[in-house]
């Protein structure tokens, strides 16, 4: 699929203006003026992250009255049980409360739902089946916030129910004895983007407070926080939030907790995978290492397995957990690349580019715990929503479906338009999902497209590359790196700047590499100046670069690669292009 390349507007007095005001660098200057901070003291904000600056969390609406009703709970020697989510997001927060309310002396357990048995939210016979166990109170982690027959249900089981969530609210809210939500309505919490984990590490930060009787916890307590804060910083990475404002605060000082004072599970986690060789962590080691491994936990039916691992602080347990999920992503990776493989041929069978709005596609046997993962890949490759919809072999059982947004179409509202032919629904803009009965494949199939036809414009079924800036290989040292890195960490709402670069020639063939010849390997030659080149999950395109006559424009990330102690620059490629093709600049 063809991109529009936009280069981002730069104004050079704009730059030398923040440059002198900020007191940082002309590279820095432009990059924070790409992402709209042009005010000084909130460029010096946002480069400083200081720890001082993450809200009170008293604040946090809900919050106050949750963390009473807990540390009363805790000095009743209530029974206490944390009911988490699926993802890497629900099983940190999880683990974050469940080792505050440890550390408190509390009677606490925690219990996580089955992806494949039970679906996401709270379920009225689990919460039936911990009050047969002796749960009192039931805390809610990233999830809960839709769950209102389930809190009614608590109510008529006199269980004391506390959500805490992020997700969209409905309209109305569960009749539960707290709620605590960054959004929540009569509030005026500043910020909105917090993640499962992060509503979780606040409520944990009260609690210590009361245990402590000041605002200031004790020593064991804060350092508690602080290893708490690395797994605030995995839930936020993991579930794609918006990495500014408190986020990037959370992120940016976890990502140093992890790397001082990890739990034994995510030290654990990190010796197999070879991140503890790493002088640091970024927020690419947590989104595409420590991350993967959590949810592959989930997407199999095994997160509680991985909220083990982050509770225990036993080094044996938490060193075989660590090995099995490491065993269980690899098994993930396999099913998912089946998968693709599949939705992909039939997407390139029956997709027309230039006539179709969105992708429904079926088959049956799709591992249900990967099809949402190869539905983002898709609505990537092809910039359209994308369905991806499994059925069991014997055909008894009701489609399970996974979607993933592209071109800006609402989700949770397209599938709202479409009830009338599902069982199920539920999610939000960018993800969701459905069941539905195999007779009903074809009406849904067409009032999906015709919704997203309606609701996506041409132009916006054209997918953009923003780019920050325009520069020669030989411009980007290990110095002009150094100084990228200060806008780290780099994810969502804070992406790793985009570079680019014309008449770029092949140096070598290209070459496959990496498990299955997944990613593209390439020696660029730009201007007597070499660097390789990597294009992940892109292996398949060798051939058809290596027969691109003359010279490239190449989009790409440039970073830096340290392997064995040895750094060098390379470019992560996004786009490439024969030269003769426009770039357009941006306004």
């Amino acid at each position: 699929m063809d991109k529009r390349w936009r280069i981002l507007p730069h104004d050079a007095e704009q730059v030398a203006i923040l440059e002198r005001a900020a007191g940082v660098s002309p590279v820095v200057a432009q990059l924070l003026l790409c992402r709209g901070v042009s005010d000084p003291s909130c460029a010096r904000v946002f480069l400083e992250a200081k720890l001082n600056t993450l809200r009170d969390p008293e604040q946090l609406p809900g919050l106050a009255d949750a963390a009473d009703r807990i540390h009363a709970a805790v000095r009743a020697e209530r029974r206490i049980v944390i009911y988490g989510d699926y993802d890497a997001d629900g099983m940190t927060g999880a683990a974050i409360l469940f080792r505050c309310l440890k550390m408190l002396g509390a009677d606490v357990g925690y219990y996580i739902p089955s992806r494949l048995e039970d679906g996401y939210g709270l379920h009225d016979d689990a919460l039936r089946r911990l009050v047969e166990r002796g749960a009192s109170l039931v805390i809610s982690v990233d999830c809960g916030i839709t769950s209102w027959g389930p809190a009614e249900t608590a109510r008529q089981l006199g269980l004391e129910l506390i959500v805490t969530d992020h997700h969209q609210m409905g309209p109305e809210l569960p009749a539960a004895a707290a709620v605590v939500h960054p959004a929540l309505p009569g509030g005026n919490y500043p910020f909105a983007g917090l993640c499962g984990a992060g509503v979780a590490f606040k409520l944990a930060w009260a609690l210590c407070q009361r245990a402590s009787q000041a605002k200031r916890v004790s020593p064991a307590m804060r350092e508690l926080l602080l290893a708490a804060m690395g797994l605030a910083a995995v839930g936020t990475v993991a579930d794609v939030v918006p990495l500014v404002d408190e986020n990037r605060v959370l992120v940016r000082h976890g990502l140093v907790s992890l790397r001082q004072r990890p739990v034994p599970g995510v030290a654990a986690l990190m010796k197999i995978t070879g991140l503890d060789q790493k002088p640091a962590l970024g927020g690419e080691d947590i989104a595409f290492t420590l991350a993967p491994r959590l949810n592959a936990a989930g997407r199999l039916g095994q997160a509680l397995l991985g909220v083990e691992l982050l509770a225990t602080d036993t080094e044996d347990r938490a060193a075989s957990l660590a090995e099995y999920l490491d065993q269980l992503n690899s098994s993930r990776d396999s099913l998912e690349r089946s998968v693709y493989q599949a939705a992909f041929k039939q997407a390139r069978e029956q997709f027309d580019p230039h006539g179709d709005s969105a992708l429904v596609l079926d088959g049956v046997d799709w591992h249900p715990g990967v099809i949402g993962i190869v539905a983002g890949r898709l609505a990537e490759r092809f910039h359209r929503p994308v369905v991806l919809i499994t059925w069991d072999r014997v055909g008894a059982k009701p489609g399970i479906g996974s979607c993933r947004s592209a071109g800006g179409l609402d989700l949770y509202r397209a599938l709202l338009q479409c009830e009338e032919h599902l069982l199920s629904q539920g999610g939000h803009r960018q993800a969701a999902g459905l069941k539905l009965e195999r007779a009903n494949l074809d009406a849904f199939r067409a009032a999906f497209c015709e919704h997203a036809a309606e609701e996506i414009a041409p132009q916006d079924r054209i997918a953009e590359i923003r780019i920050d800036a325009e520069a020669t290989f030989s411009q980007l040292t290990p110095g002009t790196l150094a100084e990228i890195e200060r806008m780290a960490p780099f994810g969502q709402g804070n992406p790793r700047p985009v570079i680019c670069a014309s008449g770029v020639r092949l140096a070598a063939p290209p070459q496959r590499m990496g498990q299955g010849e997944r990613h593209l390997s390439l020696r660029l030659k730009h201007h007597g100046c070499t660097l390789r080149g990597v294009a992940f999950g892109r292996g398949e395109a060798a051939e058809e670069i290596a027969q691109i006559e003359g010279a490239l424009d190449v989009a790409f990330r440039p970073v830096i690669n340290d392997y064995r102690g040895r750094r060098s620059v390379e470019v992560h490629l996004i786009d490439w292009r024969p030269s003769c093709a426009p770039v357009v600049a941006a306004r």
